[in-house]
């Protein structure tokens, strides 16, 4: 029975990627790429018994990976409690079927999460989502004085910081939240961003920024990263991890990328030994702990690239005689075999009564 519930469970994925990719914008309104949702769940790495929210869900494909990660690591499916909200009535629907199919028990409400939020206690151990990027008409002006505006009253012109500060209010005083968002988010000075954002470094709450490389998406060009948001930070108290992950993943067709395995175990490694020790080494161009200081003096902004400095590059011992030589040496080979190409072309054109 569980194995028939899993290859129906896979096939519906399946399908609902392919419709994702087929429909191209819309369909990043249902559904995140499966390998961002692995890497923020490997990030994460929720624990059986812990409580998992998704304020916009989708297809729900954020719970289906939870509820793999905790079962993968010798839990049990259905060890995890299971909230969310969707705005769209057929992506909520979807989600309902995801969850069905699989046998997973989840409260999943219809509604829109920012004006109408049907879990206003809910207090949680992992916020994982991917909220919809730089909502411009999101009604922000009949929310002014939001109990959720701890750190300052979101602009009416973009909906990100309103979105962040709802995932840290619903997080338990140890609980974590990873979450896609637009690479405007963490540079961003316009109406008040600038001042929210440091507001919430200044409460010790961010604890990784990751950004991502481009064309991962469906339905959006802008680049994004993940934030990560930490409430319990013994460890790594006045500390954040920066990791450039520009670079990372393979083309899968002409238009999209995906992260690879090898890709996700090593970003979730290393932020992974940073939630151990509260240290990491430093790579260059690619990972490095900041201080609160070192983030002061960068204005609050949060872009990796600002942090972890450029790769270095291999060492070239080589002396510049020798090597003019041996690349010389390399082309007029080279030069020989295309000659040698170009006559057997010719023959072969010949042959069949294409002789140039």
């Amino acid at each position: 029975d569980h194995n028939s519930k899993d290859i129906l469970g896979r096939i519906y994925e399946y399908f609902m990627g392919q419709f994702a990719d087929a429909e191209g914008k819309r369909g990043g309104q249902f559904y995140t790429p499966r390998s961002i949702v692995r890497l923020l769940v490997e990030m994460l790495a929720p624990k059986p018994g812990s409580r998992v929210y998704d304020p916009c869900c989708g297809s729900g494909g954020m719970f289906v990976q939870s509820e793999k990660f905790v079962k993968d690591h010798a839990g049990r499916t259905g060890a995890i409690a299971i909230y969310g909200q969707e705005s769209n009535q057929t992506t909520w629907r979807l989600a309902k079927m995801n969850m069905a199919i699989r046998g997973i028990g989840a409260q999943i409400e219809y509604g829109d999460t920012l004006h109408n939020d049907k879990l206003p206690d809910l207090k949680v151990d992992y916020v994982l989502a991917n909220p919809p990027f730089n909502m411009s008409d999101w009604g922000g002006e009949a929310l002014r004085n939001d109990v959720r505006w701890k750190y300052g009253t979101p602009p009416v012109g973009n909906a990100n910081y309103a979105w962040i500060q709802h995932f840290i209010h619903h997080l338990k005083p140890t609980g974590m939240a990873g979450f896609v968002m637009a690479n405007g988010s963490m540079s961003s000075q316009t109406s008040g961003e600038g001042e929210i954002r440091k507001n919430i470094i200044g409460a010790d709450l961010v604890d990784c920024i990751v950004t991502l490389p481009d064309k991962l998406f469906y339905n959006t060009g802008i680049p994004a990263c993940l934030w990560f948001i930490s409430r319990s930070r013994d460890n790594r108290k006045g500390k954040t991890l920066f990791i450039d992950g520009r670079n990372l993943g393979r083309m899968i067709n002409r238009r999209n990328r995906e992260l690879t395995d090898e890709d996700i175990e090593k970003v979730s490694s290393i932020y992974h030994e940073f939630r151990n020790t509260g240290t990491t080494q430093h790579i260059p161009g690619c990972a490095k702990v900041a201080t609160l200081e070192e983030i002061k003096e960068h204005d609050y902004v949060l872009t990796p690239g600002r942090y972890v400095g450029s790769e270095e590059a291999e060492e070239d011992d080589e002396a510049f005689e020798e090597k003019m030589k041996r690349l010389t040496t390399e082309l007029s080979n080279q030069f020989a075999q295309s000659r040698e190409l170009e006559v057997k072309i010719k023959d072969n054109l010949k042959k069949i009564g294409y002789g140039l």
